[in-house]
């Protein structure tokens, strides 16, 4: 990857979800020094500061049932514009807030592919298929939604009308072991390329990953990134309000973020799911930020022996 010109935007959303905590994750981020580490890395940095919703009013009857709807959708309408700004000048790196926010910054980045005429591919690292629409979520949190919205499934009344829509062909999803029934069976009609942890411990992570990012370059794709704190292990990163054990270790994690780095395609990256009340210390904020530096160029090498 390049030298960057790394554009931060904080996204302090916590309306996707009934747990509270994610407002707090952008300057969690923050304070675990995003914006040192990607100045010692070489790159610029830009931090935007921190976004608000659009006011939105809703009918009674549209959404009804989906927990902050409205301010769902005026979270979501904010971020479309500002992803598609943002990305014309730099790399942008949404910091949440929680998974809804993907609602916005990648129907945002597939607007802006479009008008460059480029495909958008969409790395989604999550213990989740987030696939969802808000007629099939039984939970009413739209934070499970955003896949679903963005590839153009029926069910999302309210919402933005999409630029652009991402094939679903075009994305793979890697870390999967919490999914539905419901999920599974439109998840198994679908195009997109799931890995779950049984195949990762089957074949390893870098098979799958490495087939899906020689798809996104031999197409000449914009990548996106979507990093949830779930699709980690919670030994090493307990700060989520959703999880699920049996995740990605800090090695494998790191590998992926390496490998992205090596392959030069990704474009955009949301940081999501990040709960600070209930981290420990800050480590689960600190190794985001660490994984972040391994996609933008740190290497194992580049890491000193540390204390506990």
């Amino acid at each position: 990857m390049k030298q960057q010109n790394c554009i931060l935007v904080g996204v302090p959303m916590d309306s996707g979800k009934a747990t509270k905590g994610c407002l707090m994750g952008p300057d969690a981020y923050r304070t675990a020094g995003i914006s040192e580490m990607i100045r010692e890395l070489g790159h610029e940095v830009q931090d935007a500061g921190n976004l608000a919703p659009a006011p939105v009013n809703l009918p009674a009857q549209v959404l009804e049932g989906s927990h902050a709807a409205a301010e769902t959708v005026g979270w979501t309408e904010t971020l479309i514009k500002t992803a598609a700004e943002v990305s014309a000048s730099g790399f942008p790196i949404f910091l949440g807030g929680d998974h809804a926010l993907s609602l916005g910054s990648v129907a945002g980045v597939a607007k802006y592919a479009k008008s460059v005429d480029k495909p958008l591919f969409v790395l989604w690292l999550d213990a989740h298929t987030d696939y969802h629409t808000p007629e099939t979520s039984t939970s009413g949190n739209l934070h499970g939604t955003p896949l679903g919205y963005v590839t153009g499934r029926d069910g999302f009344d309210g919402f933005p009308a999409l630029d652009a829509t991402v094939p679903e062909e075009n994305i793979c999803l890697i870390g999967l072991r919490s999914v539905d029934s419901a999920e599974a069976a439109a998840l198994g009609k679908s195009k997109m390329q799931p890995v779950d942890m049984r195949r990762i411990d089957e074949v390893g992570i870098a098979a799958p990953l490495k087939a899906f990012l020689e798809q996104v370059k031999a197409a000449g794709g914009l990548l996106h990134v979507s990093l949830d704190v779930d699709f980690l292990e919670p030994a090493i990163a307990p700060a989520v309000g959703t999880t699920v054990p049996g995740g990605a270790t800090f090695r494998e994690a790191h590998l992926v973020m390496e490998m992205l780095h090596d392959a030069g395609c990704v474009t955009s990256l949301d940081l999501v799911e990040l709960n600070p009340f209930l981290d420990e210390r800050g480590r689960t904020a600190s190794l985001m930020v660490d994984l972040t530096a391994s996609l933008l160029g740190k290497r194992v090498f580049d890491r000193p022996t540390g204390r506990f």
